[in-house]
């Protein structure tokens, strides 16, 4: 058992290294983009500021050399910055010393920039792909747990940056000179002594980190289910109050917290050996180049100056060897952050447009399905070849049974996806072949469950259309018939709507959808069980405003009761993914097939909304129900 195990850890560990060397290549081009000279003049002067710091960290020892020799009165034919005279040495020590951390905290204030526009073109990056995504991802992902990925991502791409270009080449550089002068000033050994030190904490400290990268994903893990958990529990508070489960959501999510405890601790605990197994290999190193300098030293071989000049370079080489241990880390760790947002980077589209399709051109919006067939599942078929045509400014109706495949229509049309068979044309242009914007444009959505921004009632309603005036909102407010709710309220059109609109009444959060899909002006207008939600006084005012907003459009209305279609042009039945009637209310009626048992089975209550309606139509508005019905809110002033 244990050579597979090893051979398994071994590719998992390889999978690893080339997911964070795919992740490196992913973001060095943010650091030298062709489009952008100024990001090439800021890295340029920030490395030039990288090697004065570097040069004048290596030559500052020689000067408290000098210094020490001087106060000492050793005087040597090499010593040729004493003529300068102790106090002068130690003073030029202190200035080089301040020079190197300046030049260091000038290059990072010049890369901050860079840095910063990176991280903003990655965060673009992801959010425009996010959105990108087909409706199959977005369904599947949690939202929690996605935007934790993006978080930790993003937060990564700063880090990663700076330490790439700042750490470890300028590292490598600075230990390479000290070896270098250790070998010419004083003796191989020396430099002997140097890079094994070096090799061994690199070893070290690289081993231990992969060690600890494996209880950091654990960890990340923990965190995103915990996250996960919360955000759920909080998108759906009003369901925990109504079952009473806040005890119940506060176990679970404790539960969560308690396995990123655990890992936690662990990564607390794997920490420590790691600092403890650095510091024990700098110390025994320090040490050992220290005994022989002070051999030295008591022979005459070397000044007292020499022997303090060693202990400089150690000492100044001890912290960027722990500054590696902590970037090595940070890198790791960073890379298995980032990994994540890479690959959501990496999650291919499932809807695409095709090279080079045009925008689709609306003449009446006329609406075809040919054969259609469509299955979220290839075992579990939909949609088994539906065939309808809609003519411009007609007005169909889809009805049938829940499973039937009314919304998933609806989705097709959107083209939320594509069909797996037949196809669905708008004007004789198939969906498939034009671009994804301008279909979009053209269709505007009533769904069931309208959901608002937490925002002003005005920005939702704007959210129709980018560049309407406050002229334009109003009208389409008056439109829906919500315009004066709207101006009873203390913040008029500045009054925010809550988390998912949850201030306003269901009847209140439809008039605000219906008024920004008015605003937008579509010329295909897609009603999906747009009332289905609502009581029935509330649905009777909103079928004025729905039938209004039908006029010179066509109209596809997904419908859970009947009595809100019944002077549809067309009806059609679904069932089973096929349609099995069509025709006219009246004339399904008449034919007594399974529209008539569905009409029959909801009653007397769909016949008396229909007059309702109708009533209301002749009088010209629907009362203003709204108001009287809605549960109070407290609003903010």
């Amino acid at each position: 058992m244990a050579p597979s195990q090893i051979t398994v850890a071994g590719k998992v560990s390889a999978n690893e290294r080339a997911r964070g060397w795919r992740t490196i290549r992913a973001v060095a081009p943010y650091l030298w983009p062709d489009a952008h000279p100024w990001v090439k003049k800021r890295v340029l002067i920030a490395m030039s500021l990288l090697v004065m710091a570097k040069v004048i960290a290596v030559a500052t020892p020689f000067l408290y050399k000098a210094a020490v020799d001087g106060l000492a009165g050793t005087a040597r034919a090499e010593g040729w910055l004493l003529p300068l005279g102790a106090v002068a040495l130690t003073v030029a020590y202190g200035v080089a010393r301040m020079a190197s951390v300046g030049f260091g905290e000038l290059r990072d204030a010049v890369f901050v920039r860079v840095a910063q526009r990176a991280l903003r073109q990655l965060a673009l990056e992801t959010f425009e792909h996010i959105h990108r995504l087909s409706m199959r991802y977005h369904i599947n992902r949690k939202t929690g747990g996605l935007s934790r990925i993006i978080e930790r991502g993003v937060k990564g791409v700063e880090f990663l940056l700076r330490f790439m270009l700042f750490s470890v080449g300028p590292l490598i550089l600075e230990l390479t000179m000290v070896a270098v002068l250790f070998a010419v000033l004083f003796d191989w050994r020396y430099a002997a002594v140097v890079i094994v030190t070096i090799a061994a904490y690199v070893t070290f400290t690289f081993k231990v980190t992969e060690w600890r990268v494996a209880i950091r994903r654990k960890m990340n893990e923990a965190d995103t289910q915990a996250n996960q958990k919360a955000i759920d529990s909080l998108l759906n508070f009003e369901t925990v109050k109504y079952f009473g489960a806040e005890a119940r959501e506060a176990k679970r999510y404790d539960a969560s917290m308690a396995g990123y405890e655990q890992m936690a601790v662990k990564t607390g605990q794997s920490l420590a050996i790691l600092n403890f197994g650095q510091s024990l290999i700098i110390s025994v190193g320090l040490i050992a180049v220290m005994v022989m300098a002070a051999i030295e030293v008591q022979s005459g071989k070397l000044t007292v100056g020499d022997f303090v000049m060693v202990q400089a370079y150690m000492i100044q080489i001890t912290m960027p060897l722990g500054f590696l241990g902590t970037v090595y880390r940070e890198i790791r760790q960073a890379l298995v952050d980032m990994g994540e947002m890479f690959d959501l980077l990496h999650q291919p589209a499932e809807i695409n447009d095709k090279p080079g399709a045009p925008d689709l051109r609306v003449q009446g919006g006329a609406i075809e399905f040919e054969d259609v067939k469509f299955a979220y599942d290839p075992t579990r078929p939909i949609l088994k070849g539906v065939s309808l045509k809609v003519q411009a400014g007609q007005t169909v109706a889809l009805v049938g049974p829940s499973g039937s495949g009314k919304s998933t229509i609806g989705r097709l049309m959107f083209r939320f996806y594509d069909v797996t068979g037949g196809a669905i044309r708008i004007d004789g242009q198939d969906l498939r072949d034009i671009t994804q914007t301008s279909l979009h444009d053209a269709i505007g959505v009533v769904p069931q469950d309208t959901v608002l921004f937490n925002d002003t009632i005005g920005y939702n309603i704007a959210y129709g259309r980018a560049d309407a005036t406050q002229d334009e909102i109003i009208a389409a407010a008056k439109a829906a018939k919500i315009h004066d709710f709207v101006m009873s309220l203390p913040e008029g059109y500045e009054t925010t709507v809550g988390e998912r609109g949850l201030k306003l009444s269901g009847g209140e959060k439809q008039r605000v959808g219906i008024a920004r899909t008015l605003l937008k002006n579509p010329p295909i207008l897609l009603l999906d069980e747009a009332t289905s939600a609502l009581d029935t006084q509330t649905e009777r005012d909103i079928q004025v405003s729905l039938k209004a907003m039908g006029e010179g459009r066509t109209v596809i209305s997904i419908a859970h009761r009947l009595s809100t279609i019944v002077d549809a042009d067309r009806i059609v039945v679904l069932e089973q993914g096929e349609i099995i009637e069509e025709g006219r209310h009246e004339e399904l009626l008449a034919h007594g097939g399974r529209y008539a048992a569905m009409w029959a089975r909801q009653g007397g209550e769909e016949y008396l909304l229909r007059n309702s309606v109708r009533q209301l139509e002749e009088d010209g508005e629907a009362e203003p129900t709204d108001q009287r019905h809605r549960t109070p809110h407290t609003w903010t002033t």
